[in-house]
C-alpha cells in the first residue's frame, strides 16, 4: 500500500505528529494520539491488538477492523484500523467523525434541552417486517414504542408516534413529522432477522446517519461520495445518543453487542434532530425471539432505552439560566462548561 508522511496535530493543536496518508486518508499513529490525549498503550495481541486506557476510558483497536471497542462497545470506523511496519494507525476522519465525539462530548455537541421525543415504531400496515413463523415485526415494535412511551412520559418528556395502530406510514412522512413537531429527538424501534446462523446471531444494534465522505456499515453499493443529507448537521449528535442507547441496552439486559453502526436510512437522512435506528434484537434466534414476543422482556428494553436517552440528556444538557448576584442585583455571568463537566463514556 502506497503512503508518505505529512504532520498534523493530535491533541486539539497541542501536538504535532506525522501522519501516514494510505488511498488519500491520512492515518495517525494510535500510540502517539493516545499519548497526547493522556492515554496509555499497551498490545493486548502483540501486531493485532492494541488497548488505549486511562482512568475511565478504553478503546481496543483491531488491526484490520473497521470498528474499536469504546468501554465495551463496539463503534463502526469508516475506514480499517491499520499495521503499518508493526505501528498500529487509525484514520484521522475516524478520530474526528467516530472517536473525539464520544470522548469529548462538551467539544462536540452543542448544548441543549430535550423535550419532546418522536418514536417510530417500524413497519405497519401492508409491511408487516421480519416475519418468523406467525410473529410480525410490525406487531412488535408498535408494542415496544407503546412502553418506551409510557416510561419516556413517567419520566418528564413529551411524546409523538409516527404511528399508534397497525398503519403503514411511508418513510419519508416518519422523519417529516418529527420535523413538523420540532421535536428534540428521533427514535426508529425495530428488530432483527437473519437467514443464516440463527441460533448464535442474537443482540441489539443501533445506527446513526453516516458521516459526510464516508460508506456506510452496511453499504449495500452506496459509496462515500454520497452527499449531505439533513441528519448530517446532527451527526456528532445522533453518534453520541446512539452510543449512550447502545451501551445501556449492553449493559442493563446483558445482550451481545452487535454495536454502533452507520447507515443512511431513509428515517435517518431526513431528520432535523439527533435520530437513531435501534434494532432491538433478533426475532430468528430462538432463545432471543422469545424474550422480543414477551411484554416482560420489552419493558425491559424500554427501561434501557430511557436509561440511554437520560445519559444522553445528562451529557448535553443546556447550561441553566443566569441567576441574579444578590449584592449588586446584576444577572450573572454563566460559566463557560469545561469537559470536566461531561463524565467520558467509563464515568
Amino acid at each position: 500500500m502506497r503512503f508518505f508522511f505529512v504532520s498534523l496535530f493530535l491533541a486539539f493543536g497541542l501536538i504535532w505528529a506525522q501522519a501516514a496518508v494510505f488511498d488519500g486518508q491520512a492515518y495517525v499513529p494510535v500510540a502517539d494520539w493516545a499519548r497526547a490525549n493522556g492515554l496509555h498503550c499497551a498490545w493486548l495481541k502483540r501486531g493485532d491488538e492494541l488497548v488505549a486506557t486511562n482512568r475511565t476510558t478504553r478503546l481496543v483497536f483491531d488491526v484490520d477492523s473497521h470498528y474499536v471497542g469504546i468501554n465495551g462497545v463496539q463503534v463502526a470506523l469508516s475506514f480499517p484500523v491499520a499495521n503499518q511496519h508493526g505501528v498500529v494507525m487509525v484514520a484521522q476522519f475516524d478520530l474526528e467523525a467516530a472517536i473525539r465525539p464520544l470522548l469529548y462530548p462538551s467539544r462536540y455537541v452543542k448544548p441543549t434541552t430535550i423535550q419532546t421525543i418522536c418514536l417510530d415504531p417500524g413497519h405497519g400496515g401492508r409491511d408487516a417486517g421480519n416475519q418468523v413463523s406467525w410473529h410480525f415485526e410490525k406487531v412488535y415494535t408498535l408494542a415496544l414504542a407503546a412502553e418506551l412511551r409510557d416510561q419516556l412520559r413517567r419520566a418528564g418528556f413529551d411524546v409523538i408516534m409516527t404511528r399508534s395502530k397497525d398503519t403503514y406510514v411511508e418513510l419519508p412522512d416518519r422523519p417529516a413529522l418529527a420535523n413538523r413537531r420540532n421535536a428534540d429527538l428521533f427514535v426508529s424501534l425495530h428488530f432483527n432477522a437473519t437467514p443464516v446462523g440463527k441460533n448464535e446471531v442474537e443482540g441489539p444494534q443501533t445506527y446513526c446517519i453516516t458521516p459526510m465522505g464516508a460508506s456506510s456499515t452496511d453499504a449495500q453499493g452506496e459509496g462515500s461520495n454520497h452527499g449531505p443529507t439533513a441528519a448530517n448537521r446532527h451527526e456528532d449528535e445522533s453518534l453520541l445518543l446512539a452510543y449512550q442507547i447502545q451501551k445501556s441496552l449492553v449493559g442493563t439486559l446483558g445482550a451481545d453487542d452487535r454495536g454502533v453502526r452507520r447507515a443512511r436510512f431513509a428515517v435517518l437522512r431526513d431528520a432535523r434532530m439527533p435520530a437513531i435506528l435501534i434494532e432491538g434484537g433478533y426475532m430468528t434466534n430462538p432463545y432471543e425471539g422469545k424474550k422480543i414476543y414477551s411484554a416482560g422482556y420489552r419493558r425491559e428494553l424500554a427501561q434501557a432505552i430511557v436509561k440511554g436517552i437520560l445519559a444522553y440528556q445528562r451529557l448535553t444538557a443546556a447550561a441553566p439560566p443566569s441567576v441574579s448576584s444578590p449584592s449588586k442585583g446584576h444577572p450573572a455571568k454563566a460559566r463557560p462548561k469545561s469537559s470536566a463537566q461531561y463524565p467520558l463514556p467509563g464515568e
